[in-house]
């Protein structure tokens, strides 16, 4: 009975002698060191890959019913959504998939905006996420082709025949791109073998170059304050802990949370009111009948708005491919001198905020029909967006700067403010009494003095 633990051990470092999984695990898990202060915003990061995983399994389980055929694959949709043990179930988990990567990317992305991940000496990893973005939009858009439904079709369609305004190899580059001159089986398989095979393996090899990239020059934080400066004895960052088992543990809480978000659309609301499963997709691809509305999936519409706002075809096309470059260019266009965003000015603060608005409002634009109300806003929120980047050098020096500490502030538990919430509910309300009942109910004035306080210091935070 002794002899089975010793073989298993044995067997084990037989396989560990000659591939060095110990040494991966404890130098990007168990003794990868990270800040003590990481918060909510860093749960993105794990949710990425969580997604990506999510994407790869019911992709796989999808092409098992697919066809990549022009007259079979609308067809193959209904099969796998009416025919197939839980295929509707797989099929709504990658389209929902598809959306929550695009949110749970932004929100990463905001992130590095916020806490200037960017930064020095995290380049690299900035560079290596932006051509994730970028390979993550290309799997995106010969994915939306995939189910050829009418809108699919058409923003298909729409997008190609943009290449066409390149001058002297925009044609040949549409062509190609298609297959054919104009939408039809070609592309389908074309875009089939790109969604399925090229474009993951691309995926997940920035992926691996951006966690190695990662874990060399260590974790930012949410103070900017570079943890390994100070280091004990042994040569562990003295404000660092393992990201095994502390943050694996934390992560499995944004995980609960996200999964909790995730199953509520996939069950009651998959088509998203017609932003995540548009209606029109619902319908086979006609090439004969032009949709009222042609617009791509929500998480495109603030590109698609800056190509719309611009009159010249070309021109459009230049500031819909300039408005992602500007954003590998954003370690070198930031010039301020600290990081994170609670030590950086109230300039820096507007312009972010500026921006926000104007990529929401972009998003939202994109949606809509063109219309010359729209097309002014849209113009208007696309020099906000450009601004935001190419004014930067300049507006980075100008801000006043709050002193940077040396150390990590921890921020206080949700536990070490339950006296201060208790305080703000007793101010915010009052006990009212009804002949021999007494109850508690709003207070108007300690609302009013509450609101006033949190804007002068909102209003501070900006200054």
């Amino acid at each position: 009975m002794n002899l089975k633990p010793t073989r298993l051990r044995m067997c084990g470092n037989w396989v560990l002698d000659r591939f060095p999984l110990a040494q991966v695990w404890n130098e990007h898990m168990a003794h990868y060191y990270a800040p003590k202060n990481f918060n909510f915003w860093y749960f993105f990061g794990s949710l990425a890959l969580l997604v990506l995983v999510n994407q790869f399994v019911t992709g796989i389980l999808l092409t098992m019913n697919y066809k990549p055929d022009a007259k079979l694959a609308f067809d193959s949709v209904e099969y796998i959504m009416r025919d197939v043990n839980w295929g509707w179930l797989v099929r709504y988990m990658h389209s929902t998939g598809a959306s929550a990567f695009f949110i749970v990317i932004y929100m990463h992305m905001f992130r590095g905006l916020l806490y200037g991940s960017f930064k020095q000496p995290r380049e690299l990893i900035w560079i290596f996420g932006m051509l994730l973005f970028v390979a993550l939009m290309a799997e995106a858009f010969m994915g939306y082709l995939l189910p050829w439904g009418q809108m699919s079709y058409w923003g298909a369609q729409v997008i190609i025949s943009l290449f066409s305004a390149i001058p002297v190899i925009g044609d040949d580059l549409s062509l190609w791109i298609r297959g054919d001159y104009v939408i039809s089986d070609a592309t389908l398989n074309r875009f089939f073998a790109f969604h399925v095979i090229a474009v993951p393996l691309v995926l997940v090899l920035l992926v691996f170059m951006h966690i190695v990239a990662l874990h060399e020059v260590g974790s930012n934080n949410p103070d900017g304050v570079d943890i390994k400066k100070s280091k004990d004895p042994w040569g562990h960052p003295v404000e660092g802990i393992p990201f095994h088992p502390y943050y694996t543990v934390k992560d499995l809480v944004g995980v609960a949370v996200f999964l909790l978000f995730f199953a509520t659309v996939i069950f009651y609301m998959p088509e998203m009111g017609g932003y995540f499963l548009e209606h029109a997709n619902f319908i086979p691809a006609d090439p004969m009948k032009t949709p009222e509305h042609i617009a791509p999936v929500w998480y495109f519409t603030p590109f698609y708005s800056i190509l719309r706002a611009i009159p010249d075809k070309f021109a459009g096309v230049i500031g819909m491919g300039g408005s992602i470059v500007v954003l590998f260019l954003l370690p070198w266009l930031d010039r301020g001198k600290v990081k994170s965003i609670r030590y950086r000015g109230g300039i820096y603060k507007k312009a972010l905020m500026l921006f926000v608005i104007s990529f929401i409002a972009l998003g939202y634009l994109g949606t809509q029909p063109v219309t010359p109300l729209a097309t002014m806003m849209a113009r208007v929120f696309t020099a906000c967006y450009f601004g935001f980047f190419l004014l930067m050098p300049i507006y980075t020096r100008w801000e006043k700067l709050k002193p940077v500490p040396n150390h990590l502030t921890i921020q206080p538990t949700l536990e070490e403010r339950i006296p201060e919430l208790k305080a703000l509910f007793e101010e915010v309300t009052e006990i009212k009494t009804e002949g021999e009942v007494s109850k508690r109910g709003f207070n108007p004035t300690g609302a009013k003095n509450v609101l006033i306080r949190t804007a002068k210091n909102l209003k501070e935070s900006l200054d």
